[in-house]
């Protein structure tokens, strides 16, 4: 594996969840694995789980670790080719990458959608930018699409939680206050659809997610029925997708309560509006594995740089 860009970089997915449970039960085993080796963590957004996750994952495996924040540091970076430079961006991502190269074994990118423009925000700019033009490694901390490290991460706590043979997993939209991406609600759907589970959407009608990412997946537009019996509900906004990056509706009915909940397990990858998206009483309960999910984005992110560490 050269990049960890998305889903589809992992070869066999159960294989890799015992890989990382097994880092999990001892975290430092692979210490060696890193030594001489830095990784730069570039983040264009901001982030809390994201960074710390995958620095301590980096420190876990001995690799020496750097991070630059280009939202207070550094020079905005020009991506367009052929473009004359004589408005505000002052370097090129043709110079910037390579330059990055120098310093570290493997960088890793953060860079949310605009939600302004689809067409741009599919062609994922930034971190196809970076892997067309370093010589390392990239991995994806998320982007205008995907965030394969948090998909990763569910499946370990998906793994860990399940009791049932043949589990039942929802994916619910929520309201938001704010227009919100896609990418962590299409990396959790593509990595579903390796599982063997029985999987449902729901959302209001609207909300559809892009068709090729969705395919053959159950859509319910009844959050209830969808629901019904399920043994993980994991709940997330996201923008519409048709009406590009547009919030449609704020329903609060469709907030998570304990009602709908019922016996299942909640699942979501934080930060999260309390009393919004969900109520107090989920979060609060037993029966959430937000921060467990918190807890495996370090075991998601040290199994993915063991990969890519293994053939460099």
């Amino acid at each position: 594996m050269k990049h960890y860009d998305s889903i589809a970089a992992i070869d066999d997915l159960p294989e890799w969840v015992s890989d990382a449970r097994k880092l999990k039960a001892n975290q430092r085993s692979l210490n060696f694995m890193g030594e001489g080796k830095t990784i730069c963590l570039l983040f264009f957004n901001n982030s809390l789980r994201t960074r710390l996750s995958t620095q301590k994952a980096a420190m876990n495996l001995g690799m020496e670790v750097m991070v630059m924040n280009f939202g207070s540091e550094g020079w905005q970076l020009e991506f367009e080719e052929g473009v004359v430079m004589n408005q505000g961006k002052s370097e090129h991502i043709k110079e910037a990458a390579q330059v990055v190269s120098q310093f570290c074994d493997i960088v890793a990118i953060r860079a949310f959608a605009s939600l302004t423009d689809k067409e741009k925000d599919e062609a994922e700019i930034v971190l196809n930018g970076f892997k067309k033009h370093t010589s390392i490694p990239v991995v994806n901390m998320e982007s205008s699409v995907g965030h394969p490290l948090q998909a990763l991460a569910d499946a370990i706590t998906i793994n860990e939680q399940n009791v049932a043979k043949r589990p039942k997993v929802v994916l619910s939209w929520a309201p938001h206050p704010k227009a919100l991406p896609h990418a962590v609600a299409n990396s959790f759907v593509e990595m579903m659809q390796r599982q063997d589970a029985d999987f449902v959407i729901t959302h209001p009608e609207g909300y559809e997610l892009k068709s090729e990412i969705t395919k053959d997946v159950t859509i319910e537009y009844d959050q209830e029925k969808a629901c019904l019996n399920a043994d993980f509900i994991y709940v997330k906004n996201w923008s519409s997708y048709s009406d590009y990056g547009k919030v449609l509706n704020q329903n609060p009915d469709w907030m998570m309560t304990k009602k709908k909940l019922g016996n299942a397990k909640f699942m979501h990858c934080l930060p999260v509006r309390r009393n919004v998206v969900v109520e107090d009483a989920v979060l609060d309960s037993e029966q959430s594995l937000v921060i467990e999910q918190a807890n495996n984005r370090t075991f998601a992110a040290q199994i993915v740089l063991k990969k890519i560490l293994e053939n460099l």
